[in-house]
Formats: structure tokens, sequence, C-alpha cells
């Protein structure tokens, strides 16, 4: 029986199982794809989404989604929009689930925890986030992130099973501001590398990720959360670490349309999910319903549907009525 199973075979999931099988534990890792499960068994390395990290010993990979059903502990780290429909292809049974997804489900606005409460009611489950680059976390750099979950003993048992090593888990009941400060961030950081991509200057990505973390604890209290999570490595730290470079997928598209490339030719070109696109309009969404104000992710979504250019965004912004900080 493995203790820890990874639902999911991208960059992340795979750096949480190589992580989880180097503390020592039984690690079960499921890719949707039977081809990619074989191959990774095969060669054992995930070559196609992190190439050059082998995995230790003690991870095993598969196909069959019954095999996650006697773990201890299952880290679910699909993209947002497939989480509904991968949820129904699990079995009956489940042991806790943490969610490692960010993100709003863009038909309903749900955030991770409100789809998993709809598809399979009452499974016990909590969140995990913070500022990780797979990469990194695989190659064995230091890093912390945050478990989220009402349940104490959930939130408990899953901070000890995978803190250690280079990884540091710090707990927190808080799973709403947690959920808001993984969604939001991929949204501002797409307006972080507009300003790079577009030549704004370094003035300009400054403003626009301070902004943008005070659109987020608004958010974040107006929904019901606490102002001290947006400030914490589920916020702030994650907003950082996304909005400050172009190994960030939403980063890296900010720059790309700041470039005056078009949305639809960025996604093309790319092989995994930018989940800053998708959230961006769902965020505005639940903001509205909570009245809050982001003008930061509104230019956002406007420069994503084409309502606005860049010079248009910027404009926007800059003439927006004065007000106290």
């Amino acid at each position: 029986m493995s203790e820890v199973a990874v639902l999911g075979a991208g960059a992340w999931g795979t750096a949480l199982a190589i992580h989880a099988a180097r503390l020592g534990h039984g690690v079960t890792l499921w890719a949707r794809d039977a081809d990619h499960a074989r191959a990774m068994t095969e060669a054992g390395v995930n070559a196609r989404r992190l190439p050059g990290c082998p995995f230790p010993y003690g991870l095993r990979t598969t196909h069959d989604a019954t095999a996650v059903a006697s773990a201890r502990l299952v880290i679910l780290a699909v993209p947002m929009q497939p989480l509904r429909q991968v949820l129904a292809s699990l079995p009956t049974a489940l042991p806790p689930l943490l969610l490692a997804c960010k993100g709003l489900e863009a038909t309903t606005g749900l955030l991770p925890l409100e789809v998993l409460e709809q598809a399979r009611p009452g499974q016990p489950a909590g969140i995990l986030s913070g500022p990780n680059f797979a990469h990194e976390v695989a190659a064995g750099l230091p890093a912390a992130s945050v478990v989220a979950a009402t349940d104490p003993a959930l939130r408990e048992d899953a901070q000890a099973l995978l803190s250690g090593g280079a990884l540091r888990l710090y707990a927190s009941e808080d799973v709403l501001g947690v959920q808001l400060g993984g969604a939001a961030k991929n949204v501002l950081a797409i307006a972080a590398g507009v300003a790079t991509g577009a030549g704004l200057g370094e003035n300009a990505r400054a403003a626009l990720i301070t902004r943008g973390l005070a659109e987020l604890s608004r958010l974040v209290v107006g929904m019901g959360g606490r102002a001290e999570t947006a400030g914490g490595l589920s916020g702030l730290g994650d907003l950082l670490l996304t909005a400050t470079g172009p190994g960030s997928r939403n980063t890296s598209l900010g720059m790309a349309l700041g470039r005056g490339e078009a949305l639809a030719d960025i996604l093309a070109a790319r092989s995994s999910v930018t989940e800053g696109v998708a959230t961006a309009p769902a965020l505005l969404a639940r903001a509205a319903e909570a009245g809050v104000e982001l003008p930061v992710c509104a230019a956002v979504a406007a420069l994503l549907e084409g309502r606005l250019d860049v010079r248009g965004a910027v404009r926007a912004l800059l003439e927006r009525p004065l007000r106290a900080e």
C-alpha cells in the first residue's frame, strides 16, 4: 500500500511525488494518459513534463485510478478546469484529499473545494498552496508552502506527512483565503508580465503587484477569509514568485501579450495550461457578488477578451478616480 498517492502527472504532481518518495513514503503517481504512465515506468522519469528529475526509490506510476484508494493521503494535482471530470472518474471511497490546483472553474466560478463538495459531498479534503516552482521542489531546493483544512486532524496529518527535507509546510484553517490567493495570483501575474513585455518599466510592474495584493486582500476579507492570509505564503508569497519571472506560465503569457502577440497564438503554441486566462472572468464575477472592486484584474480580463489593448488598459488604471491607499 502506498502512503501517498498523487493524481496528475504534470510537472507539479510529479514534483510532489518525488518529494514524498524522498521522505521515505511509498508513492503512487497516477497519469490520465496510459501511454504516459507506461513511458514513466520504463524510463523512471517524467520526460514529458519534468525532464532531468529521476524518480527516487519507492515511486511507482500507474494509469489505474483504483490503485489510489488505499493510500493514507491522496494529492490531487490536476489543472482546475478538468478537476470535476477527474473527480467523477475516481473510486467511490477515497482517503482524505489534498487539492493542489489553483483557480476557479470557468463555467461555475467555484473554487477547488467548492467543486469537490458539489461533486463528492462530504469528502474530507484540504488545500496545498504556496510559492513553489515544480522543478525547484523536484531538485530538492528549499521551499515553503501551506496546508489548509477546516479539519485539524487532516491538516496536521498532511503537514506531518509531507514536511521534511527541503520543503517546510505551514498549517492554516483559512481554506477560503488560501484558495483565493492561488486563483488571483495567476491573473495578477499576467498583468505584471504585460508591463514587462510592453516595456512599461519596473515602476509599473511594482505598482501592479502591490495594488494587486491590495485587491487580493480586499477580496479575501470581502468573501469571509482572513486579511493575514493574503500577506502569507499562499498570497503574497505565491504572487511574488509567479509575477516576477518568465519561468511562470502566466507571467510569460503576459509578456507575450505586452509585446503585441495575439492570445490565440500564444495559447496554441503551449502544451501546458495557463490558469489565469480562465480564472480572470470567473474571479471578477465572484468579486462582484461580494461587492469588491478588482481594477487590475478587470484590466487583465478586458485585455484577454480583446476589449482593451495594452495602452487602453494602462489608461483605464491611471485615470481611475483618485483615492487614499
